[in-house]
């Protein structure tokens, strides 16, 4: 459940957006928000968003190269700005072969070479093209399915989960198991982000549809294919009986759907599919049982296999041989492909610069690398200890509010707070890194890198089958802009490059930093209380560890948090779906409440300072808002409604109408629009 799919889709590059340390007034760095940024001619109890970032927004550009802009894209493209400088000073130090540096260094120059990537052609992906022609029964499909299988998906987190794959791997604890790891197999095969651009009757998506299937065509002329057009029709309609077959992002959030199944179970219970020779490809072939987390779209995709024209599947595969590697192709097709999802289903007019692309790329590929270097020269050993502190204050106050629950039984209580005392927190980077020494990179191969890359992160998942779990691990790398739970860790990933202003400032104060950072950690404390992570117990066990009228209670609280949000209307006509933005909205709304009180109990009894006009609890409730100031193109807002587990900034902004001390800080009167009466507030922990 990581913090923000708003990490690619709010950033704030315009001038008067400056917070922290790049404010333009002098008292920003003391005070720690944007004081220009507030539009005091909107009410807060109207529209608290408005009001703390509203002049903001009257003169924010979105970059044109960005769907969106906001906090979160003014701290990426710090670390971004970093990164760059870190790769060129490793490329000019020629660094010893076989090194992680010289590895850095070659990854970076092949994505930057586009005379060879010209000159290369479709050649780089010709095998891959080659192959899937070859097929010729349906147990070489399965075969070449199997060989395709990579780990790229996360199934406790709907916003990571997409692949182009049929199927896709994700490698960690055993649901019921905590001393082994397993693997679990998750539904794929879309070239769209998911089922609902296939299947939904509005005509906006319509309209995508028909640009998608153009581009299809396209593509594929561009590729020299013969009959492209009938070709593309084929991929389309296979792509929607496969959008049929799976589940809904709902769905794949019940994790009691998943289904461990021994390896002779997939013959029966999802036949179809050449099991045996899919495994066997794959290496999958020696391991006891393999969960299948949505096992209903499982069996419905391998039975496609087998209903559906070999024929169409190999053209499926050649597809997507091309389409998944179209930025390492020649500008022809990179431009096609950047057309269809940059700017068809992002809104987004222009294309990243090729360096920031490549360092995107290297940072996938080589992410522990470049982060050990990262937080050598940019993150500070005293806000590791700093941040580590903050995070501890928070959890002191967690149990502190569990023990006030009128609604918990004592037994309940015991659990939720055992929960709490054995969670394992990550500030800044990992412990032990990732060692990259067989992995093969080519300073004239930019696609095979890619590939090798891959390849290699499949093969570490697979080497952890088998394993006890390491609750360690981190699943970000340390220049990531996002923080992220991990509920069968039972473990809190806080990366440094989110540890900058304005989410987290060593010299700004107090209320600040618990109003942006300190939100964050309890936003992340919280998942672990949400309606997926209360599923799981201290020891990341699945485990129903609450009495049935402490569910219940549960359950009501939460139903009123998604009617909350169901309400909100982003774009005419398009709601915020409550159900699938729960887990986030339950975290938000918790990790304020809790950020809150710690911030309080910092305060140690005294009275917290005026500054500039504003009391201690005005500017933590405006550097939460303004944490989540956005401005976003129509285009990206409707994909991220439709596909994201997380409502937009400017509604997660409002968490503020449900907590009572917002209320005294701004005066919100009955009859202003986000005014709820003390007994609608929602109050879940």
């Amino acid at each position: 459940m990581a913090l923000g799919a708003c990490v690619a889709c709010t950033p704030s590059s315009a001038p008067s957006s400056a917070a922290g340390p790049t404010a333009a007034t002098p008292a920003a760095p003391a005070i720690g928000i944007d004081l220009a940024g507030i539009d005091k001619t909107v009410a807060p109890g109207d529209d608290f968003d408005a009001y703390a970032n509203g002049a903001w927004r009257r003169t924010a550009v979105i970059p044109a190269d960005r769907a969106s802009t906001g906090i979160f894209l003014q701290v990426f493209q710090a670390a971004e700005q970093r990164n760059a400088d870190l790769v060129k000073a490793i490329a000019a130090s020629n660094p010893a072969a076989g090194s992680d540096e010289r590895r850095i260094a070659d990854y970076y120059a092949a994505y930057m070479d586009e005379a060879a990537i010209e000159r290369a052609g479709l050649k780089p992906v010709q095998g891959e093209i080659d192959q899937a022609n070859a097929i010729a029964d349906k147990v070489a499909l399965a075969r070449v399915l199997g060989a395709g299988l990579r780990a790229d998906v996360d199934p406790l987190n709907a916003t990571n989960y997409y692949t182009d794959r049929l199927f896709g791997l994700f490698v960690t604890q055993d649901l019921q198991d905590p001393a082994r790891n397993t693997a679990y197999l998750l539904q794929g095969g879309l070239g769209m982000p998911n089922r609902d651009y296939y299947l939904s009757a509005d005509k906006e998506m319509a309209a995508i549809r028909d640009k998608y299937k153009t581009y299809v065509a396209a593509l594929l002329t561009q590729a020299g294919i013969a009959d492209a057009d009938a070709k593309a029709a084929s991929i389309y309609a296979l792509e929607e009986k496969i959008a049929k077959a799976q589940a809904s992002i709902v769905d794949t959030e019940n994790v009691h759907n998943a289904r461990a199944w021994r390896m002779d179970d997939f013959a029966k219970k999802a036949p179809g599919l050449d099991w045996a020779a899919y495994f066997q490809a794959a290496g999958l072939d020696g391991q006891p049982s393999i969960t299948a987390w949505q096992p209903d779209a499982i069996a419905q995709l391998s039975a496609l296999t087998a209903s559906q024209p070999l024929q169409a599947w190999k053209d499926w595969l050649v597809f997507h041989a091309i389409n998944r590697h179209a930025g390492l192709l020649p500008k022809a097709y990179a431009d096609l492909a950047f057309g269809f999802y940059g700017t068809t289903l992002s809104g987004t007019p222009q294309q990243r610069e090729r360096w920031k692309r490549a360092l995107g790329a290297v940072n996938n590929a080589l992410g522990d690398a470049v982060g050990k270097l990262y937080v050598q020269k940019y993150f500070p050993a005293s806000s590791r200890t700093q941040v580590q502190q903050l995070v501890a204050n928070l959890l002191a106050v967690f149990p502190e509010r569990i023990d006030k629950l009128d609604w918990m039984d004592a037994a309940t209580k015991a659990k939720a707070k055992a929960k709490v005392a054995s969670m394992q927190v990550g500030v800044g980077y990992p412990d032990t890194w990732r060692d990259y020494s067989s992995l093969e990179i080519k300073a004239d191969d930019a696609l095979g890198n890619a590939e090798r890359a891959e390849l290699a992160e499949y093969r570490h998942q697979l080497a952890k089958l088998g394993q006890t779990p390491d609750h360690g691990e981190w699943w970000m790398t340390p220049q990531t802009v996002n923080a992220v739970n991990l509920p069968l860790q039972n473990a809190l990933n806080f990366p440094a490059a989110i540890l900058e202003p304005p989410f987290f400032d060593p010299n700004a104060d107090a209320a600040a930093n618990y109003g942006s950072i300190g939100a964050v950690i309890g936003h992340e404390i919280s998942h672990s209380f949400d309606n997926l992570g209360s599923e799981f117990d201290a020891q990341g066990r699945l485990h129903n560890w609450w009495t049935p009228e402490d569910a219940a209670h549960f359950k009501a609280a939460s139903q009123e948090l998604v009617a909350q949000y169901a309400a909100y209307e982003p774009l005419p006509g398009l709601h915020i779906n409550g159900e699938q933005t729960l887990g986030e909205n339950i975290a938000d709304l918790a990790g304020l409440e809790v950020a809150y009180q710690a911030y309080r109990k910092s305060l140690g009894g005294q009275p917290a300072p005026v500054i500039d006009g504003l009391t201690g609890d005005q500017r933590f409730f405006l550097a939460f808002a303004q944490s989540w100031r956005s401005k976003t193109r129509d285009a990206a807002l409707r994909a991220q409604v439709i596909g994201d587990g997380h409502a937009p900034g400017r509604f997660r902004a409002q968490t503020v109408r449900n907590i009572d001390a917002w209320y005294d800080a701004f005066g919100a009167q009955p009859g202003q629009a986000l005014y709820l009466a003390p007994e609608a507030r929602v109050r879940i922990w």
